[in-house]
């Protein structure tokens, strides 16, 4: 019996070794795995395209003819910026003036703008170019109102039927734009001098000229130099030298005023200003406050006393002017400071010599409020009253029954898309013409503004 056990160990251990030797000898044979491979370099980034541009929406975009498939923006970005504009007014004087018969008409103006960025064309550090033509279409209802100023100031303010090269200039700006110069055509009011945040734009604000600019300062546009200088961030001083023949009709229709700016008498209307900003001294509203004067060398008949025609008209040169605007935001509705919506108030007071002008003393105030109806964030609801008041020389010695103009306006600003907004504006005007005799005027009418 042991040696039947011993037999079969023995026969149980040759099979187990036969079988390791098996096992060995068929994993030996096999080869040995390959090395795992390095990771693969890693791709080259695909080149960058531009994203593209967003799909055309006549919502919202901000210009009717849209982004011009990116292009315009490439443009904008590279410093050439072209843009128009279109304004139009329809105006009834619905009661008293000098006339209410067909006493209504659709004016408007265009404007075609051309901006060049030399900085951004890496031309010229600080410097840029700017230039205007507009057209004028009909005369608006001032002769049917009688009034001293435009109920709508685009129409019949310079013409009718015409293109103009209206206004250029090349600017350059110096010390992180802590100082600036600019030669070229220019334009006194609404560019440069006695501006107002919430009335100094008859396209976007008030439509009477009386409530857009001081009517004791002299209008002017033509060839001439503008130098500012911010010698703090609050502060500022400004000052223009301007030529002031623009009765010259090649100098208003095309030549841009090379005609008189360089020829015969050497006559530039000049003007100084200066600015506070108290938003920089810690006030928390954005407001801005302007005292400014003004020197005129044109010659002007003096009002006098001339005894029924016995004595001579006498006339001056050397005019003289001075003015104050100011314009404020009282309450706003969030804390953004991009955000504009909320109360602002605004004021202005022109004074000028009484022997040699006809509106001696001007004052106008108002309110506006952007954003006064919910889910309306770009509406604007604003009133504003102007009076100017005729000179006292003028009076006494010219005209007694001469005395005082009155504007009220009030319009509502809808924004339709951000390229259209349709304004209605309703007018009473007291003493047209600053006459005792005239018969207050009501004027009603709807503004279209259209950006392309």
């Amino acid at each position: 019996m042991d040696a039947i056990c011993q037999r079969l160990s023995v026969v149980v251990m040759a099979l187990v070794l036969a079988a390791i030797t098996w096992g060995s000898s068929d994993a030996l044979g096999q080869e040995k795995p390959a090395a795992p491979a390095p990771p693969a370099a890693p791709a080259p980034p695909a080149a960058s395209t531009p994203a593209p541009a967003p799909a055309y929406d006549i919502w919202t975009t901000k210009r009717l003819t849209g982004d011009w498939g990116g292009t315009r923006t490439d443009l904008e970005n590279q410093g050439i910026s072209f843009s128009a504009l279109l304004g139009t007014m329809t105006q009834f004087n619905f009661r008293g003036g000098l006339n209410t018969h067909n006493a209504c008409d659709v004016a408007g103006r265009a404007f075609y703008v051309l901006e060049l960025d030399f900085q951004k064309m890496k031309l010229i550090d600080g410097g840029s170019f700017f230039v205007r033509a507009v057209s004028n279409w009909n005369n608006g209802i001032q002769a049917d109102v009688g009034s001293l100023t435009p109920p709508f100031w685009a129409a019949g303010s310079s013409g009718d039927q015409w293109i103009e090269l209206d206004k250029y200039w090349y600017r350059q700006r110096l010390w992180d734009d802590r100082v600036e110069f600019r030669l070229g055509k220019l334009q006194n009011i609404s560019d440069l001098f006695d501006k107002n945040v919430y009335a100094e734009n008859y396209l976007n604000q008030f439509m009477n000229r009386a409530l857009n600019h001081n009517m004791a300062m002299p209008y002017t546009k033509g060839i001439g130099a503008f130098g500012k200088v911010w010698p703090v961030d609050w502060l500022y001083f400004q000052m223009a030298a301007m030529d002031p023949d623009t009765i010259n009709t090649h100098n208003r229709h095309g030549t841009g005023g090379f005609d008189t700016a360089f020829h015969d008498d050497c006559r530039f209307r000049g003007f100084w200003e200066a600015g506070i900003l108290p938003k920089h001294l810690g006030v928390t509203l954005p407001g801005n406050y302007r005292l400014g004067c003004w020197y005129d060398p044109v010659t002007k008949r003096v009002y006098g006393n001339n005894l029924g025609g016995l004595l001579t008209d006498r006339f001056e040169t050397g005019d003289v002017g001075y003015y104050f605007s100011a314009d404020q935001m009282v309450w706003k509705e969030n804390e953004d400071a991009k955000d504009k919506q909320g109360l602002g108030v605004f004021a202005r007071y022109g004074w000028a010599d009484e022997e040699l002008n006809r509106i001696e003393h001007f004052w106008s105030l108002g309110a506006s409020y952007q954003g006064l109806i919910p889910q309306r964030n770009a509406d604007v609801l604003a009133f504003g009253m102007a009076q100017s008041i005729l000179s006292g020389d003028l009076r006494e010695f010219v005209n007694a029954r001469a005395d005082r103009e009155t504007v009220y306006e009030l319009y509502y600003a809808f924004e339709v898309t951000p390229w259209c907004t349709v304004s209605p504006d309703f007018q009473v005007i007291t003493n047209p013409g600053a006459s005792k005799d005239a018969r207050d005027a009501i004027v009603g009418g709807v503004r279209v503004k259209l950006s392309f």
